[in-house]
């Protein structure tokens, strides 16, 4: 009977440890939120002009992106949980944070986006009918 008893403490006492390590890693996943400008540099983008913010902005964009994407395809792995966060979380956070902050100096410099280009419309020349082989043009 005791051995019983003993075997029920012990799974219990596993139970508790296992929900008390889910709640603090559970604070730890919330906290990189709050925690990605730490990790980046605040006067880094002081000096930059709309354009080169613009420019930051989308290759932070398309970093941030790219580093989910490897972060979702490790955890598709066996271990890949503990791949992805110790490969890939750090510098998903620092991208993250300076992110952020360009997103920041971006508004207080009240940047706009630029507007995307319109295709060139074709040249006189390009449209012209090419001259025939014997050096005569076309008609």
């Amino acid at each position: 009977m005791a051995v019983s008893s003993c075997s029920s403490l012990r799974g219990f006492c596993a139970l508790i440890a296992l929900l008390a390590a889910g709640v603090a890693l559970s604070g730890c996943a919330g906290m990189s939120e709050t925690i990605a400008p730490a990790f980046a540099d605040p006067a880094k983008y002081e000096l930059y002009d709309c354009k080169q913010l613009e420019t930051e902005r989308k290759n932070l964009a398309n970093r941030t992106a790219d580093l989910q994407r490897l972060m979702d395809k490790a955890q598709t792995g066996a271990g890949g949980a503990v791949v992805s966060e110790l490969a890939y979380r750090n510098d998903y956070v620092a991208v993250r944070g300076q992110a952020q902050l360009a997103e920041d100096a971006w508004r207080r410099n009240k940047c706009r986006e630029t507007p995307p280009e319109a295709t060139p419309a074709a040249s006189p020349a390009a449209t012209a009918k090419p001259a025939s082989k014997s050096g005569k043009a076309a008609r």
